[in-house]
């Protein structure tokens, strides 16, 4: 997501979502029993209310700032609020609806997740622990995700699509800070699946498109970059900058989901054009180019093997 708001201490970091304050003589590691049962209770609340619907999806995609349209293009849909939800995050960024919709593209039963929260919004990486583990609990395999970016290379212009073939952490925060166990030491070789990514560009290919990939840096923000960093990241080998999707990506391998991931570039990064980075700019940018990608995206999943 490209966007600004109000700055945060990543340093600050609870192991989980929305943890409960404790008074008293109560140390740390009875608050942290007690948040991770408040976790899975959450999530085990979470995981009934959309087994009920009696969809399966295996499929999930989480969708960025100009991908909303996508949920547009689901048969048979089924909205359900994440205040429904209980290991849903609540939302405070603008174009992210903050509700799951379950449907069919193609031949698959698909959740789309309209929203996701930021680590920049409560300085933790964690903010979808819940949700992914939800999703995994109801037997999703895949999970899709897209955002806006910023690019960091003028072979890739405001509009086009980027596939993410790894990314950088360049805030040196984890979503599993905390867990407990040796699966913490997950391996993040081939993060962004192979075989996904191959089906991706073929499916595009047959729209008569083609999708470039490349290395995605997560930045943690609120604010945008400095040129001097967009100059680093270049220099470490990125092609886009933004500030998601990594953390969704480590509890996803974490849970035993492949991943597939594609950005939207919506303007060129800091120091490579005239143009003033906003919020605004981004959600503008992002309308523009969302009826291509989100054609492409549909083709995507349509044509998934899970």
């Amino acid at each position: 997501m490209r966007t600004a708001q109000q700055p945060t201490n990543i340093s600050a970091m609870n192991t989980t979502p929305n943890a409960p304050t404790h008074r008293g003589t109560a140390g740390p590691a009875v608050a942290s029993v007690d948040a991770a049962t408040a976790l899975e209770d959450a999530i085990t609340a979470s995981a009934a209310r959309l087994h009920a619907t009696g969809r399966r999806p295996r499929i999930a995609v989480v969708l960025g700032s100009g991908w909303g349209p996508f949920a547009q293009a689901l048969a048979e849909p089924l909205h359900i609020p994440y205040a429904e939800l209980p290991a849903f995050p609540v939302l405070h960024v603008g174009g992210h609806a903050g509700e799951v919709v379950l449907g069919r593209v193609g031949p698959h039963e698909v959740a789309v997740l309209a929203g996701r929260q930021h680590a920049y919004e409560t300085g933790r990486a964690d903010g979808m622990k819940g949700a992914v583990r939800t999703l995994a609990r109801i037997g999703v395999q895949v999970l899709v995700q897209t955002n806006a970016a910023g690019s960091l290379t003028h072979a890739l212009p405001p509009g086009s699509t980027m596939l993410v073939a790894d990314h950088i952490n360049l805030s040196h925060a984890s979503p599993l800070i905390g867990e407990r166990g040796d699966t913490r030491f997950v391996s993040m070789v081939d993060a962004y699946d192979p075989a996904l990514r191959a089906g991706a560009r073929a499916a595009v290919q047959r729209l008569g498109g083609a999708l470039a990939e490349g290395v995605y840096a997560w930045f943690l923000g609120p604010q945008f970059e400095t040129p001097a960093e967009i100059r680093m990241f270049q220099t470490l080998g990125a092609q886009a900058v933004g500030m998601s999707t990594a953390p969704e990506t480590i509890l996803a391998r974490h849970a035993g989901m492949r991943v597939l991931a594609i950005s939207l570039l919506t303007n060129m990064a800091a120091g490579l054009s005239a143009e003033k980075l906003s919020h605004a700019h981004t959600l503008a940018s992002a309308a523009a180019a969302s009826e291509r990608a989100v054609a492409e995206l549909t083709a995507i999943v349509r044509e998934m093997e899970v």
